[in-house]
């Protein structure tokens, strides 16, 4: 694959914006707000499937900056990811700034069981072993992964974009809802932003269990719930989660996440549930095919964008967390 490049000459050093193959729209709408255009890379396979990156320009002294979600096939853009950087290394990148707007394996960030690895943890040694010198990801499953890193390592959330697009909504005696325990931060800066309360889905192994199991704790009847999640994989958490809340009188059910996974049944799941709207971003492409009627997509790239341009200008990236 390969695209026209465009050079910045505005610093010491030259920015050059990247893609791989996980997601060319959202790269493409970077480079069109950033005005640099895609670097040319040709990424190719060998005949049992290797992978073989080409970089087309020079990138020596360049501040590089390579966009790439680890989105299925996971391991296929991790190898790729992996194999770029360390082509950026070996021809004299003056910095490799990996942004990864959903990181694949973050839910395994920890012991669950004895004897499993923390392959998050792996993850981040090998990109710093591959040579990245920053890395950007946007709503981590777990804050904690963080920590996984020691080299730089922004954390962007995607909730002030959601926020957005329903104060423009206007809703009106909304309640936002998490449907689990693990997302109740998230959910409680939602509900600061718009200035509603939060309630909470009480989730007891709804998949063994049925939604009975499930018991909603705050006020929602009569109100216009939106549930938030950082992502929706099978759907059914949300699915659950939604019909707890038409079964507690919720008027209208929202829902929102950052990271559209879509595994397996999920459109089915959405498109039975009572869920009226379901707000995603375009951290992940997603193929025709898992395109559900119920669900619009909002940009994260103006976001992406503002963050490259003040880690390249060394301006504090700080006022994007909040």
């Amino acid at each position: 694959m390969g695209v026209n490049g465009v050079e910045s000459n505005k610093d010491k050093h030259k920015v050059k914006l990247f893609t791989l193959n996980s997601n060319w729209e959202l790269a493409s709408e970077i480079a069109d707000i950033l005005g640099y255009g895609l670097g040319k890379v040709n990424v190719s396979r060998f005949s049992d499937g290797e992978i073989q990156i080409h970089i087309e320009e020079s990138v020596r002294d360049s501040d590089v900056f390579i966009i790439q979600s680890t989105s299925d096939p996971v391991n296929e853009h991790i190898m790729e990811l992996l194999i770029m950087i360390d082509a950026l290394k070996r021809a004299s990148a003056s910095q490799i700034n990996v942004i990864i707007p959903y990181f694949g394996y973050a839910r395994q960030d920890r012991l669950a069981r004895p004897r499993e690895p923390i392959t998050a943890k792996l993850m981040a040694n090998l990109l710093e072993k591959a040579g990245a010198t920053r890395v950007l990801s946007i709503d981590l499953h777990t804050d904690q992964m963080q920590g996984f890193f020691d080299i730089p390592m922004e954390h962007l959330t995607g909730i002030p974009v959601l926020s957005q697009y329903f104060e423009n909504k206007g809703l009106d005696n909304a309640v936002v809802v998490s449907p689990h325990h693990g997302s109740i931060r998230r959910a409680r800066k939602l509900a600061d932003l718009l200035d509603v309360p939060l309630a909470l889905v009480d989730e007891r192994a709804p998949e063994e269990c049925g939604t009975e199991t499930l018991s909603v704790i705050g006020h929602v009847k009569g109100k216009n719930a939106i549930i938030i999640d950082d992502m929706i994989d099978t759907g059914t958490t949300i699915s659950h989660a939604a019909k707890a809340l038409e079964v507690s009188g919720a008027k209208t059910i929202y829902a929102c996440c950052t990271h559209p996974v879509f595994t397996g049944n999920v459109k089915e799941k959405i498109d039975w549930s009572p869920i009226t709207e379901l707000i995603v971003t375009n951290t992940i492409q997603m193929p025709k095919e898992k395109n559900i009627e119920k669900v619009k997509t909002i940009s994260i790239a103006p976001l992406i964008a503002d963050a490259i341009d003040r880690i390249h200008y060394e301006k504090a990236v700080s006022p994007l967390f909040e």
